[in-house]
């Protein structure tokens, strides 16, 4: 990884792996300061929405809330889910801000299309990658000039993860980013 890069975000097709990936960086003892991750609302089976959970020091869950649910009416929508941006930013958004202020690695998990109707998220995410903290996270693989702008950043990694790499990537990211964060840098 060079010197210059200090985020890493990933990215690939939708049920690949990615918050699986991030969680098992987690569980392998990367230090979080914070941040959120999402997860699927299922039914008997079916998919119903998604859930926003956020993260605190340590990667321990402190809430939760709906983020998208069929259920929910309104214009804000993801094909047939229905956005909830005040609950979204009531924990998602507040979980970074909460991070910003310790030490450690801050999860976002994810940087998509539902996230992307808070206009409070779009601007947090700004001062996560701007400040001292490093950043884990995914994001969508889909143009979007908010997106592009996050994925041309000098300081931003993208590692796609895809069926054949996700079950190696866990313990290859933990090394990397306890290595790099450490200062012990060299390119991967």
């Amino acid at each position: 990884m060079s010197p210059s890069v200090r985020h890493t975000l990933l990215t690939g097709p939708p049920g690949v792996g990615k918050t699986t990936v991030i969680r098992s960086v987690i569980a392998l003892g990367l230090p979080i300061a914070g941040g959120f991750y999402t997860s699927e609302i299922r039914t008997a089976g079916q998919r119903q929405g998604f859930a926003v959970k956020a993260l605190g020091a340590g990667g321990s869950e402190t809430a939760m809330g709906v983020l998208a649910h069929v259920n929910i009416r309104g214009p804000l929508r993801v094909s047939k889910y229905g956005v909830d941006v005040e609950c979204f930013d009531r924990v998602g958004v507040t979980a970074l801000r909460a991070a910003r202020q310790r030490q450690g690695w801050i999860v976002i998990d994810e940087i998509g299309s539902m996230e992307l109707y808070s206009w409070a998220f779009q601007v947090e995410l700004l001062r996560c990658l701007d400040a001292a903290n490093p950043v884990l996270g995914v994001i969508k693989n889909a143009a979007h000039p908010f997106l592009d702008s996050i994925r041309a950043r000098p300081d931003v990694r993208i590692v796609e993860v895809t069926r054949a790499n996700r079950d190696r990537l866990p313990t290859l990211l933990f090394s990397e980013l306890v290595r790099h964060n450490t200062g012990e840098r060299r390119d991967a």
